[in-house]
């Protein structure tokens, strides 16, 4: 069964040709590699590219282990492409796998010690190169112990166009499941969209790739990459992260977290150095809280959430199934996906009580920023009472502005709108539709 990915067809499409690098980023196993050599490459073709316009390239497999010498890779490139009439699509799956090479022409002593890394020639030198010829279309995929995708962008910098590849979305995933659609969203919660998840269709299998991936390719991914001699911090540290997805917190309190859970002490430090190398691999995403009112961003205090849940569930052997908790990580996520940048909103309120001023924070779980205005977001799993509804609505009431506020319930009910303006509609509804923002 092929998963046609449509939209990110679309995206990587329009920067054809563009005179950069596509860079194809994401965690693991997300399905870079078939994404750009078997989707896009195939809709190249309906679209009559010829089969000699593709030159590919695939570092982790035993026939291309020479291309990993740059050199080796750029001669290859250059004699695959001497028709300077023609265009070719370069498509290089795990670039990372590239070694660099020593310029023995250079007289090394000559050399001031801190330009030495200018000595060797590595593939962000082919790349810069590659780049600028006018009949190559350059794009890359890379991720593992190695080096990560964000050090890929981060070389390339304004060079490079980025596309961020997720797990299968809902969206993605409730046509080929066979199940009602709020059965279909259940399995989804559980067992998230890993594309090898999703199109097994044994349950224990599922269990067992999921864990297995997260302890053999990520956990060890990281360990490799940062020399990580003891891994009991890192381990008290994913379980803690995973036990309070979408919870706000910082260094000091999960350091505090994993010490309880390893019965002994670890430092604030070390904590936010492990949460850097839990977020390159793209394992977690930290969102930062801003205060709507002042519009200012809080220090050190963020939410962390799952990048797919079925890798969060699988890591917590299946327990602490929280629904409101695992619908908020999943909302968050699909506004990432459509390209949204999502913060975590505080708005403050002050009252008067007993003669006395009193100031609180209250949450807002999403704020949208799309240049002009905003977009207000709560995810609720019911409204179902007066009480229920003020307190869900609450903080939407207190922003002092007139932007879009939208409440997204359990369920598939339609989209409806109160006295207030504010928008209802059910998370099964937010995930399948296109439009459900009104933007």
């Amino acid at each position: 069964m092929i998963i046609k990915r449509e939209e990110y067809i679309k995206e990587i499409y329009k920067v054809r040709w563009n005179g950069k690098i596509k860079i194809i980023t994401g965690i693991r196993r997300s399905g870079k590699s078939f994404l750009l050599s078997n989707l896009y490459k195939n809709h190249l073709l309906e679209e009559g590219v010829s089969k000699d316009s593709f030159i590919e390239i695939s570092l982790d497999r035993q026939r291309d282990l020479k291309y990993r010498n740059p050199i080796a890779l750029y001669e290859h490139i250059l004699s695959e492409s001497k028709d300077d009439s023609k265009k070719y699509y370069v498509f290089i799956d795990e670039i990372q796998l590239c070694y660099k090479i020593k310029n023995s022409d250079i007289d090394e002593s000559l050399v001031p010690q801190e330009e030495r890394e200018l000595l060797y020639t590595t593939f962000y030198d082919i790349l810069s190169d590659l780049m600028v010829r006018p009949n190559l279309d350059v794009y890359v995929t890379g991720s593992n112990s190695k080096m990560l995708s964000t050090d890929i962008v981060t070389n390339f910098r304004d060079r490079g166009s980025e596309i961020k590849v997720f797990p299968f979305s809902f969206r993605e995933f409730y046509p080929v499941s066979g199940r009602e659609k709020t059965d279909a969203f259940e399995e989804y919660l559980t067992y998230g969209g890993m594309p090898l998840a999703v199109l097994e269709n044994d349950d224990a299998k599922k269990r067992r790739y999921l864990a297995d991936l997260f302890k053999n390719v990520y956990i060890k991914d990281i360990k490799e990459r940062y020399k990580l001699q003891e891994d009991e911090v890192l381990d008290a540290l994913i379980d803690a992260l995973c036990s309070s997805v979408g919870s706000l917190t910082n260094p000091h309190k999960l350091a505090n977290t994993a010490a309880s859970l390893m019965k002994r002490n670890t430092s604030d430090h070390t904590v936010k150095k492990y949460l850097d190398y839990l977020m390159d691999a793209f394992l977690f995403i930290g969102a930062k809280r801003f205060d709507v009112k002042g519009k200012r961003y809080f220090d050190n205090t963020l939410k962390y959430y799952a990048m797919d849940l079925g890798l969060r569930n699988a890591r917590l052997n299946f327990r602490q199934q929280e629904k409101s908790h695992l619908m908020e990580n999943l909302i968050y996520l699909e506004l990432l996906r459509r390209g949204y940048n999502v913060d975590v909103g505080v708005v403050e309120h002050t009252r008067v009580a007993d003669g006395k001023r009193i100031q609180s924070q209250y949450e807002i779980d999403f704020v949208l920023n799309t240049g002009k205005e905003k977009i207000y977001i709560q995810s609720a799993l019911n409204v179902d009472t007066k009480e229920k509804l003020a307190q869900e609505t609450f903080s939407l009431k207190k922003t002092g502005d007139f932007f879009k506020k939208i409440v997204i319930l359990d369920g598939s009910s339609r989209q409806w709108e109160d006295e207030n303006g504010i928008i209802f509609l059910g998370v099964i509804t937010f995930l399948l539709r296109e439009d459900e923002l009104g933007i």
